[in-house]
């Protein structure tokens, strides 16, 4: 999950107006299909979203059962996913690992235990992470596949120095610009009007939700809907095989587009 950190991510952004003071928006891109194109990354400056485009990414994860559920729910409106899953998870739950791969989402590491590794020693945190990517990448290893390079702050807290060595090492950190905030304990129609009020006020994003989360669970339906029908386009995020990585995690069912936003 993810508490305010504001000095550490750029995500940060003006409060929404309340969803009952909001007027209904016009649909965005009138395309009639959700799924949109495949952006292939190397480093997080790839990652340039066009109006009425979404990335949808679930942290904490892998946990049968809720995981499961989502990963059918996004097969229903044909949309693919990031999934940023904690070493321990993956390590306790390889098959569902494995299913999510099988389905075509891109899996990245979100360390071993979640720690907030701002509140680390350097070489702890960066032990965290190593362990996190390992056991992600080892319960992958059976059907062939591998995670991809893409990497989450727990509750977004980052130290320069941390960000600095994951990109030297060639790691992509997935930053947030909605964050559902799932975790509390509110209703499902109540994550849900937060969610698109926020992303209607910003018109484009990386949405953070939590796989673990029976309430997104539910609104996932319903929020890939008013997506649906707002004209928004989800957008899949794979690495860039032409770059630096060298690695074809999962092979794209829509053209890739290797340029980035036009």
């Amino acid at each position: 999950m993810a508490t305010d950190h504001s000095m550490v991510t750029g995500s940060v952004m003006r409060t929404a107006l309340p969803i009952t003071a909001q007027s209904m928006p016009a649909p965005i891109v009138p395309s009639g299909r959700l799924a949109g194109r495949t952006l292939a990354v190397a480093t997080a400056a790839d990652i340039q979203l066009r109006h009425g485009e979404v990335v949808l990414t679930f942290d904490d994860g892998p946990r049968p059962g809720r995981t499961d559920a989502i990963l059918a729910t996004l097969d229903d409106f044909g949309v693919k996913a990031t999934f940023m899953m904690l070493g321990n998870a993956a390590r306790a739950h390889p098959q569902t690992v494995q299913a999510v791969a099988l389905q075509g989402h891109t899996i990245g590491s979100h360390t071993y235990d979640h720690a907030d590794l701002s509140t680390l020693t350097q070489q702890a945190a960066m032990t965290d992470i190593s362990r996190g990517q390992d056991a992600v990448a080892a319960a992958l290893a059976p059907i062939g596949k591998q995670p991809a390079p893409f990497f989450r702050f727990p509750y977004l807290a980052q130290t320069g120095f941390l960000r600095t060595s994951l990109f030297r090492d060639n790691a992509v950190v997935l930053d947030v610009n909605i964050d559902s905030k799932d975790y509390y304990k509110d209703t499902p129609e109540q994550v849900l009007a937060r969610t698109l009020a926020r992303l209607d006020a910003r018109g484009s994003g990386i949405i953070l939700f939590h796989d673990i989360q029976a309430r997104t669970v539910t609104l996932m339906p319903m929020f890939l809907k008013a997506l649906e029908d707002r004209g928004y386009s989800v957008v899949r995020l794979v690495p860039k095989t032409n770059g630096p990585f060298g690695i074809d995690v999962i092979t794209a069912e829509a053209p890739v587009d290797l340029r980035g936003a036009y």
